[in-house]
């Protein structure tokens, strides 16, 4: 079931929210959990009921560990724990992937598994490591199961994230105030889902229209074509994955549950550190927490952080997909994060001997005191152009199938194919379409994101309008039912 589909608006959630509030009204708190969890159920079943027994088993088996850990913290325990937890991503991810590679490498013919991949099984297990991880420090508290089961399986996050943490939600569905009613969390829940749905229906799949043809059908692409087909992916997975998460956090508040935030204007980031901390934020915060820093982060001298830099988000990347090409993409940004470094770091150093040369009175009489002027304004400019290239760039690797399908689309972007102007074979509008491309890049560069909107949500008849607005327009494009690309992640 989609969060983009009918039947998930205007039956599946209006019988979830009615049945939940109505138990909560009798104080049937228990019972209203057991509602979220069913219908989280009902729902993660309705793509494939097969692996209902996979998940209540990950479940079991994380919550007994997670309790051992918490009582009796052992090494050899937690690495049982994680490794049957990666044992399970391994096998139904990269078995085949592997056996693919192994037959090319050494001339074998094993033949593949063909496994069908279980929907949600990156995010689920990610949380659930973090939560043995974290019980093994002794920062768990005492959770019921009927609670840990509603933090794995709570359905506005369970299948695309966001990455939750156990002591994000779970305390919140511990809090009896979160059982009643709450206006404003429903109005700003309406607001926030209805502008993801619009992100997705509306920009996200209309643009899919221009960058799958080209990715997955041409022999070859111009100038205008490539660099149309790159743009309009770059916007497309940005918008789909957007609009998933603000989607999955207005159904939260819906729920009176507060998710966190996942994304906050990633393409205004000005290098690809910060890039990183406002892209698939609770992503990078799981690698950061969970393998940067128990590599050693950036304890061991320099030249370790670079190293641990670099594996984190090569990781990251085959955490993505089982492929050369999510390899590649991960091993980019890892590149782009050691150099990011190694240029704050000469920076810092830099700035520090300027520093010792000149003293507080000289810096004060240089100092000019005037309002910043347009130049000093727009001095970003440069480096958050370069940056969005360079994600830009990476991202042709990462929606490639093969590293030929990454190379012909660079081959064009490079003009190798010529430069063909006006109407053209993946671009049947021309250049009405890179005017579009170009007006999307103005809105995710400079305009105010959903989170920043809904905080100036009031209660009065304008917002009604505008919410009202939004939804509608929405549900008119709502017929084309297509997945969100991270679901297969």
């Amino acid at each position: 079931m989609l969060f983009n589909s009918f039947e998930f608006i205007f039956a599946f959630l209006p019988i979830t929210i009615a049945l939940y509030y109505l138990c909560a009204k009798f104080e049937k708190l228990t019972l209203a959990k057991t509602v979220l969890i069913v219908a989280s159920l009902a729902f993660y079943a309705y793509w494939d009921y097969r692996y209902l027994a996979l998940l209540f088993f990950s479940i079991l088996f994380n919550y007994l560990f997670g309790k051992i850990l918490s009582y009796k913290p052992n090494k050899i325990t937690l690495s049982i724990g994680v490794a049957v937890n990666l044992g399970l991503l391994g096998y139904y991810k990269y078995a085949d992937f592997f056996l693919e590679n192994l037959n090319q490498v050494t001339g074998t013919s094993y033949s593949l598994l063909n496994i069908v991949l279980p929907l949600a099984i990156s995010f689920f297990t990610f949380q659930q490591i973090g939560f043995l991880v974290d019980s093994y420090r002794g920062l768990t508290k005492e959770y019921d199961f009927l609670n840990y089961m509603l933090f794995v399986v709570f359905f506005p996050q369970l299948i695309a994230g966001p990455i939750v943490h156990h002591k994000e939600v779970i305390p919140q569905f511990q809090d009896k105030n979160n059982f009643k009613v709450h206006h404003k969390h429903l109005v700003l829940g309406l607001l926030i889902f209805s502008m993801g749905l619009f992100k997705k229906v509306v920009v996200a799949d209309s643009l899919a229209l221009w960058a799958t043809p080209a990715f997955d059908q041409a022999e070859s692409l111009t100038f205008f074509e490539a660099w149309g087909a790159a743009l309009a992916y770059t916007f497309q997975l940005y918008f789909d994955f957007s609009g998933y998460s603000e989607m999955a956090i207005g159904l939260g508040f819906l729920f009176n549950i507060n998710l966190p935030i996942n994304f906050m204007s990633p393409y205004k980031a000005n290098n690809i550190i910060d890039f990183w901390r406002t892209w698939h934020i609770t992503l990078s915060t799981f690698l950061k927490d969970y393998l940067y820093i128990p590599l050693g982060g950036n304890r061991k001298g320099k030249a370790r952080k670079y190293v641990n830099l670099f594996t984190t988000m090569v990781l990251g990347g085959l955490w993505h997909g089982a492929g050369w090409t999510f390899i590649i993409w991960g091993a980019l940004h890892g590149l782009y994060n050691m150099i990011n470094h190694f240029y704050r770091d000469t920076k810092k150093k830099l700035l520090a001997r300027a520093g010792n040369k000149r003293s507080n009175l000289e810096m004060a009489a240089t100092r000019e005191d005037k309002a910043p002027g347009l130049l000093e304004k727009l001095s970003f400019l440069p480096a958050r152009l370069l940056t969005f290239f360079a994600v830009l760039f990476a991202w042709v690797f990462f929606r490639a199938e093969t590293f030929d399908d990454a190379a012909r689309v660079l081959k064009g972007m490079a003009g190798m194919n010529g430069f063909a102007v006006g109407k053209q074979t993946y671009l049947p509008s021309g250049n009405m379409e890179l005017l579009v491309l170009f007006g999307v890049f103005l809105w995710v560069s400079f305009a105010p994101n959903t989170i920043e909107i809904a905080k100036k949500l009031k209660p009065n008849a304008k917002w009604a309008i505008f919410i009202s607005i939004v939804l509608i327009t929405a549900l008119m494009f709502i017929n084309r039912e297509n997945e969100f690309l991270y679901f297969q992640f």
